[in-house]
């Protein structure tokens, strides 16, 4: 596991179909740990954890339940997701135990909702530390820069678009992704860059 930034330490899992990492965030909270999309650890990254302690395990989408049972197992942590996306995550054998809602603050984080890649897509706002936390919704592919993924997987690409858009509201200097290379400085200008890119 490394620090990636203060108060945030990730550990990642190479899929060589995609040819990036998948990566798994523990935010450190005064209130309870928040793990968010974990992927398999391996013994050192779960002892690591067993020792951190974990309060919670946030879902971004209905595709990132990654390791999520396993973790809850040996932690305790109940897993949220939102709603519309639970019933999707319950069907892959994983127990869900609370909602998602965009606008809820849980520890420093605030849920932000970025319907598209699925209806019940949400990333985490950091608003004071200028910091943002996606699932699909955006790739760190190739590094340095933001994408989308390719639109066959998409529910509704208009939808993911108009969504990422809106994140260029939020303040944020930082992305950490769930899938790909994180941008640890001028992410929001990288995000404008592939907003501009979009069609029409």
């Amino acid at each position: 596991m490394l620090e990636i930034v203060p108060q945030v330490v990730c550990w990642s899992r190479l899929s060589e179909p995609h040819g990036y990492d998948f990566n798994g965030f523990l935010v450190v909270d005064a209130g309870g740990n928040l793990c968010i999309d974990p992927v398999e650890p391996d013994p050192e990254t779960e002892r690591e954890l067993a020792a951190r302690g974990v309060a919670r395990i946030l879902l971004t989408n209905r595709n990132h339940v990654r390791a999520a049972g396993r973790i809850r197992a040996a932690s305790g942590a109940p897993i949220a997701i939102h709603p519309d996306d639970a019933a999707y995550a319950r069907g892959q054998g994983v127990p869900i135990d609370a909602e998602l809602h965009p606008g809820h603050r849980i520890g420093s984080l605030v849920v932000v909702g970025v319907p598209g890649k699925s209806p019940g897509e949400v990333a985490f706002h950091w608003p004071e530390r200028r910091l943002l936390i996606v699932g699909d919704a955006i790739i760190g592919n190739p590094p340095g820069h933001c994408s989308l993924l390719r639109e066959r997987v998409l529910d509704d690409p208009n939808r993911l678009r108009s969504s990422v858009e809106a994140l260029l509201a939020l303040d944020f200097d930082t992305l950490l992704v769930a899938d790909g290379a994180p941008i640890l400085s001028g992410a929001h200008q990288r995000l404008e860059e592939l907003v501009a890119r979009f069609p029409g």
